[in-house]
Order: C-alpha cells, then structure tokens, then sequence
C-alpha cells in the first residue's frame, strides 16, 4: 500500500521531470534555433493557420492574452509572423507567418509545450478532471490562483540575469565596498 507522503513525493517528482524537460527543450530551442521555447511554440500554432486576434492565439497556446502578446511582439520583431488589421474588423489584428517563420519552423522539433497538450489530450476525460482537480486544489493552497498562466520560461529567459552574471555584480560590489571601507 502506497503513503499519501509516498504519493505526493511521485507526484513532485513527475511535476519535476515535466518542469525539466519544459526548461531544457526551451533552452534547447533558443540555442539551436535563436528562439525561446514559447516563440517556437507559437510558431507551431500559426502553423496549423492564421488566427484573426490574439485572443485566438491564446486559446491555442492555452495561455493568457498578455502573455502571448510579448512573445509574439517578438516573433514579429524578428521576421518570423507578421501582422495586420483585419479588413472585416479594424479593431482585430491578424497574424501569420511568414516565409522566414515558415523556413524556421521546417527544421523545429515539436515545442515541448505542445507535446504536453497532446499528452493532457491523451488522457481519459476522467484522468483529465482528477489531474485539473488536483492541481487547481495545488494552486489554491499556495494562494497562487490570482497568478497569470504565462507561457512556461518565456520572462524569464530574456529577463532575468544568468546566475554567473548575477554572481559576477555581487562579487564586484562586495569588493567595491570592502575597498571603499579600506581607503
């Protein structure tokens, strides 16, 4: 018989293993690529057609809309969709991809976020509400169901600095004011 200490320690460590593999496939995207694992991500979904807003966008990257909107000023800022008012509603953007887009994503795997949606897919109806009741449950419990579902690494990897950096400025203002209580 299985302890629930038991359970949630395989549970942690399925979150885990998924969190990883998100986070390597997205490192993995923008070294071989030049693209966060979001942006190829969101590639992937134009590729299956233009969408009409990026309301549409977000729906299909199951994200929400200010999230995709910052990758997808960057995609656009790199050649890789483009954009323009709708002729039947000038107050919706359509976006697409462009040739560029369309050359980048011929030699793409598939983002690791969409490989998850068609594993969540996968899943018997059933599977899938215990799953969704699970971490719903999981997310209320640490006060987290305000927090936006942003697209997994995409701030991060062009915000933050990288820990070498971040070691590299501490050192030198550590040195900066043993120096200034020396002089």
């Amino acid at each position: 018989m299985t302890s629930q200490s038991e359970r949630a320690t395989a549970t942690l460590t399925a979150l885990r293993r998924l969190v990883h593999l998100l986070y390597r496939s997205s490192r993995e995207a923008e070294r071989e690529l030049g693209v966060t694992g979001a942006q190829l991500f969101v590639l992937q979904q134009l590729a299956e057609g233009p969408v009409g807003s990026l309301n549409e966008l977000a729906e299909r990257t199951a994200t929400h809309q200010s999230s995709v909107s910052v990758v997808v000023r960057r995609v656009i800022a790199r050649g890789l969709v483009a954009r323009r008012r709708s002729s039947t509603d000038r107050r919706r953007m359509e976006f697409w991809l462009t040739p560029k887009g369309e050359r980048l994503l011929a030699k793409s795997p598939a983002a690791a976020p969409a490989r998850l949606l068609a594993a969540l897919a996968a899943l018997s109806p059933r599977q899938l509400e215990a799953l969704e009741r699970g971490l719903t449950a999981i997310v209320q419990a640490m006060g987290a169901e305000t927090e936006p579902p942003v697209m997994f690494f995409e701030d991060t990897a062009r915000k933050a600095p990288s820990a070498r950096k971040r070691a590299g400025k501490t050192a030198a203002k550590t040195a900066a004011k043993t120096a200034a209580r020396k002089g």
